[in-house]
């Protein structure tokens, strides 16, 4: 099944995907749904409820917030731990389109860009090799809980991307108008940061074996295409949206149109017993219990902004945690603390570019591998964002689950 928001990024979508994606799914006789979004949440509602016994793949043709969507539908199953193993895939159709960049770098092509990476998607996607990812449990204050495949930001970056949805219409390029914009008011937030550090592995002389231990390289199923995905009966209120069906083709597609905007956050569905229906955060605290020993408390409360980041690619053009693997079990957590001058930050993003802000020797950066995280803004007005959405404002903490999805890889 195929998900198109045909108002993401510049409002493409549909055109992107009949004038480079279909052709080439057809060729390489790939059967597939298309269902273009209608309204905020249906996709989520969508596969909260599908049969995806049906499905092979869910295939998100947007930017990163439709896929958010999706996954927290998945994890809201009751068979959550089956449904979240249905392979994801992703072709940009958005504005930042990260986990693109991301899938498509860790593939070890040539970057890529606009309609270039675009293809490079779909190629994958025929191919249909099938990798592990992370996904991160998020908890707010309200005792909502997310999960997360991309990043938690608050400050400069969460900034940048809420205040730049005004520049959607011009594309990618918003980013970088909000950068701009943000960094001639450039603004301090007070708050407390604290994260349970990753525990690297001691270094082994030369020569030694490792053993009891799996290989580095992950391994890459076949993902299956017996089966032809097909149409979910429409759960939307909206009965007034119009249906097209398009059987002209040996595919069967199916295509449901409307509109679909921003998602929001849900309190965990319980089972009978009590239970929430999601993986256990055995590494967290309650938000209102004190940090454990082990975690490191950061001593500063000034900061500029903090990312949490768990692919390589925050937007197509920022290559923000060149070590990052889909599956690396790793929170890469950076923060930059207050007293960096405008030039300064502005370098470091223009680094990021290629990777090479963390050889830039900028004092005010700091880089962490984490397993968890929690984050309790101070001062009273801000924004914080998941996978660039924005979500409730307040103390917030966050645990990586390794592997607890799968996506479709080069």
């Amino acid at each position: 099944m195929i998900l198109v928001n045909p108002h993401s990024g510049r409002g493409q979508a549909l055109q992107l995907f009949t004038g480079h994606v279909q052709g080439m799914l057809t060729e390489a006789a790939v059967p597939y749904t298309l269902v273009i979004t209608e309204h905020q949440n249906h996709a989520r509602e969508l596969v909260r409820k599908a049969d995806l016994s049906q499905c092979d793949a869910l295939v998100i043709m947007s930017g990163d917030g439709l896929l958010f969507e999706v996954i927290n539908g998945l994890m809201e199953r009751e068979d959550w731990q089956e449904a979240i193993q249905t392979p994801l895939g992703i072709l940009p159709g958005g504005s930042g389109n990260a986990l693109a960049a991301s899938v498509h770098h860790y593939s070890q092509s040539p970057p890529a860009w606009n309609e270039e990476l675009l293809l490079s998607c779909g190629f994958m996607l025929c191919k249909g090799l099938v990798g592990s990812m992370d996904l991160v449990s998020i908890h707010l204050a309200s005792r909502q809980r997310l999960f997360s495949f991309l990043s938690l930001a608050w400050g400069f970056v969460a900034d940048v991307d809420i205040e730049s949805e005004k520049y959607r219409h011009v594309g990618a390029i918003r980013f970088l108008m909000g950068t701009l914009v943000r960094l001639a008011s450039l603004r301090v937030y007070q708050g407390r940061l604290a994260y349970l550090p990753v525990k690297e592995a001691p270094t082994l002389p030369k020569g030694s074996i490792k053993s009891n231990q799996p290989p580095s390289t992950p391994h890459h199923q076949s993902l299956c295409s017996s089966l032809p995905c097909r149409l979910i009966p429409n759960t939307s209120p909206n009965q007034n949206s119009r249906h097209n069906h398009n059987s002209t083709n040996s595919n069967h597609n199916t295509l449901t149109n409307s509109s679909n905007n921003a998602i929001t956050t849900k309190r965990p569905e319980t089972q009978s017993d009590g239970k929430t229906r999601a993986p256990e955060d055995s590494l967290l605290p309650g938000l209102d219990q004190p940090i454990p020993d082990s975690w490191t408390v950061v001593k500063e409360e000034d900061f500029v902004l903090v990312l949490a980041i768990y692919q390589s690619h925050l937007a197509e053009d920022l290559w923000t945690a060149p070590g990052a693997m889909a599956d690396d079990g790793v929170i890469h957590l950076f923060y930059v603390t207050a007293g960096i001058s405008r030039p300064a930050l502005l370098r470091l993003f223009l680094a990021m570019e290629k990777g090479g802000h963390l050889a830039c020797g900028c004092p005010h950066l700091v880089y962490e591998k984490v397993k968890a995280l929690r984050l309790e803004p101070v001062s009273p007005q801000g924004m914080i964002t998941v996978d660039g959405e924005m979500v409730e404002y307040g103390p917030v903490q966050a645990q990586i689950h390794p592997g607890l999805a799968k996506f479709i890889c080069g």
